[in-house]
């Protein structure tokens, strides 16, 4: 079965051709180079983007439920958008990058479904959009990327076949998978830098495993699926430093979307990128792992919507009724600050990401599921005891020293 297919990734029949070590140093150079130019270019486009927010009228207003005090500009995909365009067009350039878009057309996809999103989300983050059109868009732009070749057309199996999808089923599972992570990004934009923070660890783990199986197994490491999780590494990067607390800028559905976009693309285009074959000797986990890379590192967020919809429900209320008991609110309540909670949800999703990624390349399980298991028992561990230390500290009376006698003159 030939499965060079839409995606444009070319499987060498199962022997290795691993590139020589120029080759691949020069390639890894490359990658670098495309995410630092999306980080730069998104980082400098910011600051305008916040003035042009401004002007515009694009201001996130202060609700009860959240946790930023002052209205705060948004259209921060706007940036985003900039630096992945930058970063494309630096890439169609590099001598070895421009392979990519000579095998498949996944510059032109993401440039067109990317473009649909941003307009979308531009015209909520100012004038609000209703769900279903939102919805509509976002299948669109799915659509879109369908067009252009990025779309499922096999699933693994745990025989180690693959199981071939007419497009009666794979257009519609491409949709889904699109539909739901943009959604899932979406919800995850709650603190401030959360959702580029997530976001960026998901494609910093995507990259090292659409690198590293292909170099480890003989296949090509110049990937569609790799070229866009760096230019998403790059564009949450570059944000970030806006973004965290205090963020003087929020990306909006604008940014949130954008990025959930790239993300799913690059699941469609990991998906099935090997022959099953050549891992038989080993196991068949790294074969599911983009489908279950992205469910793993926003399960923590996904708890969180279904213990909200359920506690809703049971207090008789709307299951989409706002409330201040998210995972975030509680941990501001258990005593962390602002940063301390978004960099302890960074933790939670690191660490999912780092098992997914490890299991697919440490023979033994145990192994990994001990490292990870002891990382995850010291991080509960400081999470719960950290902010009882420094309420002790400040609760001990200050040491006030005897005051001296006086001497006579």
């Amino acid at each position: 079965m030939n499965r060079s297919g839409l995606t444009g990734i070319h499987i060498y029949g199962g022997h290795r051709s691993l590139p020589g070590a120029r080759g691949g140093a020069r390639r890894v150079r490359e990658y670098l180079l495309i995410s630092l130019t999306a980080a730069v270019v998104t980082y400098l486009l910011t600051p305008a983007v916040r003035l042009f927010a401004v002007r515009f009228g694009a201001m996130t207003e202060v609700r009860d439920r959240d946790v930023h005090a002052i209205p705060t500009p948004r259209l921060g995909g706007l940036a985003m958008f900039g630096g992945m365009v930058a970063a494309l067009v630096v890439a169609a350039q590099l001598p070895e990058m421009r392979k990519v878009f000579l095998s498949s057309d996944t510059g032109r996809a993401l440039l067109l479904s990317g473009g649909l999103i941003v307009l979308i989300g531009v015209a909520d983050d100012r004038w609000g959009v209703d769900a279903l059109t939102k919805f509509a868009g976002q299948v669109a732009a799915a659509g879109l990327l369908i067009m252009n070749g990025v779309q499922l057309l096999w699933l693994p199996t745990r025989s180690g076949e693959v199981l071939s999808l007419p497009p009666a089923y794979g257009v519609p599972l491409t949709v889904f998978i699109v539909v739901a992570t943009i959604n899932a990004v979406n919800f995850v934009d709650g603190l401030d830098g959360l959702a580029a923070g997530v976001v960026g660890i998901a494609a910093m783990a995507s990259f090292s495993y659409a690198y590293l199986i292909s170099a480890t197994n003989g296949l090509r490491t110049l990937t569609g699926a790799a070229l866009i999780t760096a230019i998403l590494m790059g564009m949450c990067a570059g944000f970030l430093a806006h973004n965290f607390n205090p963020a003087r800028i929020f990306m909006g559905d604008t940014g949130s979307m954008l990025i959930g976009l790239m993300l799913s693309a690059s699941t469609i285009m990991l998906t099935g990128q090997f022959d099953t074959a050549i891992v038989g000797s080993y196991n068949l986990f790294p074969a599911f792992v983009p489908l279950l890379l992205v469910p793993a590192v926003i399960t923590v967020p996904f708890i969180d919507m279904s213990l909200a919809v359920w506690r809703r429900t049971n207090q008789g209320r709307s299951p989409f009724a706002p409330d201040k008991q998210h995972l975030h609110h509680r941990l501001l309540e258990l005593g962390h600050s602002h940063r301390r909670a978004v960099l302890i949800m960074y933790f939670w999703v690191g660490l999912l990401a780092s098992c997914m990624v490890g299991l697919s390349f440490v023979r033994s399980m145990a192994l990994v599921f001990g490292v990870i298991g002891a990382v995850a028992v010291a991080g509960v561990v400081g999470m719960v005891a950290v902010p009882r230390l420094r309420a002790s500290r400040e609760a001990a009376p200050a040491q006030v020293p005897a005051e001296q006698p006086r001497q006579p003159v």
